[in-house]
């Protein structure tokens, strides 16, 4: 008898472990992503993990003068930041606002609630806590044409510009990463930063004093904002780069804006979605001035930062040398021909996509 149980017990093991490993085995063919990907290589890793913590944690070794930094700033941030990170044409000021008194307290008197601000607006330096925040976005967000292309010691001299400009450090000084964490010290809203405990602890007690109306409220008629008519198709049209399913829809910016407010009208008609390119169609222009950020300056058909396409197509219609100037100026930028806005050298482009570009605008930028 105790035999014929120990052989019953074992059967039923083989058997279970049978059936289990048949179970594993329909379910991984029926998954249709098991056998795909494969796990990332150290190497891999480690060039995705560039984030420095408020600790500095992550900080890579370099350093970096305010005067070896103003010299990169000349050449690759002013033209959208100003020579001195003040300017408000192209994207919101970084520097200004802040007060000898703020880097002492560490709190921003013009942010403090119930204050009333003197600053027209607020800037990146009045905002930010961490200094480990501007490092980090410098490093790996900036220049906006050519993001990851500074070197490490660029970085370093590039904020410690922006940190002399705001009167953090003098103008002689050279940020390291040996003391980058006693210059935080001095970060004008270093105390500004608010904890907020439900959004950290599961069971805290949440905003549950909220007095805007949840149900069967009124519409407001106003439209608080608009595209401006010059920048509605600088990206092309909105409506063709959405999903084909889902309920997100966007405008239709080869027409003109509408008056009423967003679904007041008829329901727009599904996007026509534009066929690839063969690839005897030849490089794509068009494709070339999204991806490498020439829209955020230049509208198809007129000016933004800097002049539209069109309108340089029609100062250089019918010149023999048009297309070999404008590769030379979309390579190395320059300033003067168009306004006081320098634009930046596009390092980044290979010779044949600059020559594409300034082909696709002598033949008319269309």
């Amino acid at each position: 008898m105790k035999s014929i149980f120990k052989l019953s017990t074992k059967a039923v093991v083989v058997s279970a472990a049978f059936s289990a490993f048949t179970l594993g085995s329909a379910m991984a063919q029926s998954a249709p992503w098991h056998n795909m990907g494969r796990d990332a290589t150290a190497a891999e890793v480690k060039a995705w993990d560039i984030d420095v913590r408020p600790d500095f944690k992550g900080l890579p070794a370099g350093a970096g003068s305010v005067s070896q930094g103003e010299a990169v700033w000349e050449v690759k941030c002013a033209s959208c930041h100003g020579s001195f990170g003040e300017s408000n044409e192209v994207f919101t000021p970084i520097i200004g606002g802040t007060t000898k008194k703020d880097i002492e307290t560490g709190r921003v008197a013009a942010l403090v609630e119930g204050a009333t601000s003197t600053a027209p607006q607020k800037t990146t330096i009045m905002k930010v806590a961490t200094l480990s925040t501007i490092w980090d976005y410098i490093n790996r967000a900036m220049p906006w044409n050519a993001p990851k292309t500074l070197t490490t010691d660029e970085v370093y001299g590039v904020t410690a510009y922006l940190l002399s400009l705001a009167e953090i450090v003098p103008t002689d000084f050279t940020l390291t990463d040996k003391n980058i964490a006693e210059v935080q010290k001095r970060m004008p809203n270093r105390n500004g930063m608010v904890f907020y405990e439900p959004l950290w602890k599961a069971n805290a007690k949440g905003d549950v004093k909220n007095v805007a109306c949840m149900k069967d409220c009124a519409v407001d008629p106003k439209v608080h904002s608009f595209l401006p008519d010059f920048a509605r198709d600088a990206h092309g049209n909105i409506q063709e780069q959405n999903r084909v399913i889902g309920p997100v829809r966007g405008a239709d910016t080869t027409k003109p804006a509408p008056k009423g407010l967003a679904g007041s009208a008829a329901a727009a008609p599904a996007p026509v979605v534009v066929a690839a390119r063969s690839a005897s169609a030849g490089p794509d222009a068009k494709g070339m001035l999204n991806t490498n950020a020439c829209t955020a300056c230049h509208g198809l058909k007129s000016k933004i930062v800097g002049p539209g396409f069109n309108e340089i197509a029609a100062k250089y219609k019918g010149k023999a040398d048009a297309e070999a100037y404008l590769e030379g100026k979309i390579k190395s930028g320059g300033s003067g021909v168009w306004g006081a806005v320098p634009m930046p050298a596009q390092d980044q482009l290979t010779a044949a996509d600059a020559k594409t570009l300034a082909k696709w605008i002598v033949e008319g930028a269309k």
